[in-house]
């Protein structure tokens, strides 16, 4: 991503904060997985917004209207003999010269300049909670500040949360962040072309895994998220990621998969009959979910409100399970009752962006918030029917789908940014039946 595009947002951050203030923000650690082992690192999604860095251990620090500079970084310093067993280093240098910071300096350092920095800010924008120790070491500078106060010192006034700043930028995505998204959202997409070319009965659900995580792995990408490739009555399970079952013939396999381009995330599922050829029920309860999803698409527009696309797969649900005889009663007391939650117990999407489940408000002032250009969100509603649930027929019990495509909101028509991947269940028998071909 283009160095200006971390530039001006924290400058935009900097208007928002004001003269008098001073924001800290405090990266991600390393977290251990056994013993001596780390997980792959990922850095803290607010820090990577602002900074763009993506070592462990760094901290920024914004101060609106310093001389000396605003935007001041500290980080691991280079370390040769660290650097031979795990990997180079910016270190302060770098993070000024690659990173365009006005100052870098070692976070060791921190202790010793940063109590400086807070002496005389009237409000200090950091959001307590998310980093215990780092929490005790703040507080521990401002009462030696509070301490001086007969000396003239003047601490802190106020402490308010950086989240809400960061996160209202964060909802609405730039041309540069959609770029990723799209990139994303392609090599997402070749993921699943390559699951429709290749299951069949007698695989693995962590063989259809292996396929997925080969294709972002072949793009130079990662997985935004724990792979979800759940067969038969898996299906059924929102959050499934065990991934050991056997695929069986007559089964369906529910895929929710997708990968991140520099952190922007990619959010797909689709939903594949493991034969190539989806039963009469199956196909009645995939079409279903479809038109629930395209009536919901329709209505992500400007003017519209967060809630309206949820709203309409409830609605296009519910009619659906009455007519196939899944759901018996009035469609208004249905839907007033929440009888659709036996079948369809989530909402129908969420914000996408540097988060699968991203950052930023879906209410303002107690009513949910108009839908805005620049906005992206995913539209995923399902129909799930575990199976041994009482009054359902027997043929309808272990069916799971569930379609999901993102979709950024413009001042025209939706932005399908997945609308490259087959969704209709003729096209996906046919794209399953002509394989090899």
């Amino acid at each position: 991503m283009n160095h200006q595009e971390w530039v001006r947002r924290r400058r935009a951050l900097t208007r928002e904060m004001g003269p008098g203030t001073l924001a800290i923000l405090p990266g991600a650690h390393e977290k251990i997985r056994n013993r001596d082992v780390a997980y792959r690192f990922r850095q803290n999604s607010d820090f990577l917004y602002l900074t763009g860095f993506s070592e462990p251990d760094a901290v920024m620090v914004l101060v609106p209207g310093r001389p000396e500079g605003e935007y001041l970084l500290f980080v691991r310093p280079r370390d040769r003999l660290r650097e031979t067993w795990t990997g180079r280093r910016l270190g302060p240098e770098g993070a000024i010269r690659e990173l365009g910071a006005d100052q870098a300096f070692p976070i060791g350092e921190i202790g010793q300049i940063l109590p400086g920095l807070l002496e005389g800010a009237q409000r200090i924008y950091y959001t307590m909670g998310q980093n215990a120790e780092f929490d005790l070491e703040i507080m521990g500078w401002i009462n030696r500040l509070r301490e001086r106060s007969r000396q003239g010192v003047v601490p802190p006034e106020t402490f308010v949360s950086l989240d809400p700043l960061i996160h209202e930028m964060r909802l609405f995505k730039s041309a540069a962040e959609v770029t990723e998204m799209r990139k994303a959202a392609r090599i997402s997409m070749a993921a699943h072309r390559r699951v429709m070319a290749r299951i069949a009965p007698g695989l693995h659900e962590y063989d259809v895994e292996a396929e997925v995580l080969h294709t972002f792995a072949s793009g130079g990408l990662e997985a935004a998220y724990g792979t979800i490739a759940g067969s038969g009555a898996n299906a059924c399970v929102l959050h499934y990621v065990d991934n050991r079952d056997l695929l069986c013939a007559g089964d369906l396999l529910l895929l929710d998969a997708g990968c991140e381009s520099e952190g922007y995330a990619s959010d797909i599922t689709r939903t594949l009959p493991v034969t190539g050829t989806f039963t009469p029920e199956q196909r009645a309860i995939y079409d279903l979910v479809l038109a629930a999803q395209e009536a919901a698409i329709a209505v992500c527009r400007v003017g519209h409100h967060w809630n309206e696309p949820h709203e309409t797969t409830v609605r296009v649900i519910t009619q659906g399970l009455i007519r196939l005889g899944l759901l018996k009663g009035p469609l208004r007391e249905l839907i007033r009752d929440r009888a659709y939650e036996v079948f369809y117990m989530h909402r129908a999407g969420h914000w996408l962006g540097l988060d699968v489940h991203d950052v930023g408000s879906y209410k303002v002032d107690g009513a949910w918030r108009e839908l805005e250009p620049g906005m992206v969100l995913t539209v995923e509603p399902g129909i799930y029917i575990r199976p041994g649930l009482r009054g359902v027929p027997k043929r309808f019990q272990g069916i799971g789908v569930r379609i999901e495509d993102d979709v950024r909101v413009t001042r025209k028509d939706p932005d399908v940014l997945t609308a490259g991947l087959v969704k209709t269940a003729s096209a996906i028998e046919s794209v399953m039946q002509n394989r090899g071909h």
